[in-house]
């Protein structure tokens, strides 16, 4: 029996022994799809329920054919010149269907975001991918990709995007790349030194940095074991935090997972900004691996207020030692842990142990109280796995595929993943209805303005406590490799008390965010949260450009 089926077994046993005696506790998972053709290595929500998923090109021919015989001719192409497969595809989160579609470059290991508008930019990758430039479009179904060559002053292979709050992305690093750049423009590149102090040798240890706009209008940016406050736009490090205790590095391939913590309070003109990193592997761990050697994962997540005046990490242990997680905000705050393993490191045949048992972080509870330990998938999900949170409050999770090529066999450690499956947190327990609301307005896609009061109707069915209502918008990211690029959730003020306005109708009127710097433009999810259960999302346009 694989050593992962008796973790399952063993993390069942500990579940039900250890789980919040509250109802709904655990979550449940729910198969969506046997095959979807590919491995999920990138995902990215669109704000038309669409999922864009995709996988690079350079390993010859994927499970998912192109429709009407149409085939990609690539004579740059590594393996299959001539290949009539799709490597990516826009899955329907609604009605649980698939569509391929043609990526003409290779994207692997590539980054994105999404933009004012809506689209998705993507942007570089491997080989004839690595200065490429890719849009999607949402709200179109029977668009494709569009390619633009050469846009990048650098090869991006392994680096971060963000949007910025003039509606710009930044491109940050990658292999080789000590450096970052703006699209559009000015071009650049220009030179990022904190790239250089945070490489090391033979393990680089700080690919796909950590990045987060803080509410200043400064970049937060993490890498291997330490971050800075940087102004981009004068090239000048404004503030160095302090190395992590233990000195451990949590970037690629040490992969750890990081996010910024839901930002409330967003009246006071100097918000509350904290940060959080879970998981990573000890110094030495990549080396180790490549002579055979898989060295446990690190137990614990790293929190800190960037906001202090003297800011310090506080150190917090995990329920267990995590590599290669995804890391996403739910809508009522918290925070979910998701996928990976318990030893090695990212890389190719590079994790052992896979850890099968979701972790939801409880944003506000005391020190100490703060994980739960969540009922486990069957599947593992190791290298190259995905995770995407969906309107309805759903944990997408795909991908996985810690091999050169596809491998399917019996012999293969961890054979490639092409299914895809969904987490049902606790609040989505049905035992919980009542509680639950349904927004009724404003339409979806309203967009809004800065500043603006919002006018948020919605239902619940039984009786509500005014106290614990809120609400939350949250940015859908842009996830791979762990690392899930321009999330965002933010704490809505309510201006005044919920007003009921009769037949189980409420409205709470929200006070939309002042500035792009706390709220980059573009789509966002709007929820409305009741005792620690959210609605169904609701599609806002937030910005005024």
């Amino acid at each position: 029996m694989p050593s992962y089926i008796l973790e399952f077994l063993l993390l069942m046993l500990i579940f039900s022994l250890h789980h919040r005696a509250a109802v709904g506790g655990g979550g449940s998972w729910q198969f969506l799809q046997k095959s979807v053709g590919i491995s999920a290595m990138h995902m990215q929500l669109l704000d038309d329920d669409r999922v864009i998923m995709f996988d690079r090109t350079d390993f010859g021919a994927s499970k998912l054919p192109l429709p009407d015989n149409h085939c990609r001719v690539d004579p740059n192409d590594l393996a299959l010149k001539n290949d009539c497969t799709a490597h990516s595809a826009a899955y329907d989160s609604i009605a649980n269907t698939l569509r391929p579609l043609t990526v003409l470059t290779d994207t692997w290991c590539s980054s994105g975001t999404t933009l004012a508008d809506g689209r998705l930019l993507q942007s570089g990758g491997w080989n004839d991918g690595e200065r490429v430039i890719r849009f999607m479009d949402p709200g179109c179904p029977a668009c494709d990709w569009a390619e633009r060559p050469n846009q990048l002053t650098t090869p991006r292979w392994y680096a971060t995007n963000h949007i910025l709050p003039d509606g710009r992305v930044i491109i940050i690093g990658g292999r080789n790349a000590f450096n970052y750049e703006f699209y559009p423009g000015p071009k650049g590149p220009f030179d990022f030194a904190f790239l250089k102090e945070t490489n090391d040798p033979k393990a680089e240890n700080n690919l796909y940095p950590f990045v987060n706009l803080h509410v200043d209008g400064n970049l937060f940016i993490f890498a291997n074991n330490r971050a800075i406050l940087f102004d981009y736009n004068k090239n000048v490090v404004v503030k160095k935090y302090p190395i992590i205790p233990g000195g451990d590095p949590r970037s690629y391939p040490s992969t750890g997972s990081a996010v910024m913590l839901p930002v409330k309070g967003l009246e006071d003109p100097n918000p509350v900004v904290e940060f959080l990193v879970c998981g990573g592997a000890p110094a030495g761990s990549f080396e180790k691996a490549l002579n055979g050697q898989f060295v446990p994962g690190l137990n614990t997540c790293a929190r800190l207020k960037i906001t202090d005046p003297n800011p310090a990490w506080i150190l917090e242990i995990m329920p267990m030692a995590r590599v290669m997680g995804d890391m996403l905000l739910l809508p009522n705050g918290d925070v979910i842990l998701i996928n990976g393993a318990g030893a090695g490191v990212a890389g190719w045949e590079l994790g052992r142990d896979p850890v099968l048992a979701p972790v939801i972080y409880h944003t506000d509870n005391p020190l100490g109280k703060r994980f739960d330990v969540q009922n486990p998938t069957a599947i593992p999900r190791m290298y190259h796995s995905t995770a995407a949170l969906l309107r309805d409050g759903r944990v997408l999770v795909g991908g996985s595929n810690p091999h050169q090529f596809y491998e399917f066999g019996a012999n293969a450690l961890f054979p490639t993943e092409l299914s895809l499956e969904a987490f049902s947190p606790p609040y989505l327990d049905p035992a919980l209805a009542g509680l639950r609301p349904n927004i009724v307005g404003p339409p979806s896609r309203t967009p809004v303005k800065y500043g603006a009061i919002v006018p948020v109707k919605f239902t619940v069915v039984g009786a509500i406590n005014p106290a614990l209502i809120k609400v939350t918008m949250v940015r859908p990211p842009f996830t791979t490799h762990s690392y899930s690029m321009s999330h965002r959730l933010l704490v809505l003020t309510i201006a005044g008390p919920i007003v009921p306005l009769g037949k189980g109708l409420h409205q709470a009127n929200v006070i939309m965010p002042k500035t792009a710097n706390i709220a980059p433009p573009g789509f966002y999810m709007l929820f409305v949260v009741h005792q620690d259960v959210p609605s169904e999302g609701w599609y806002l346009k937030k910005g005024d450009l």
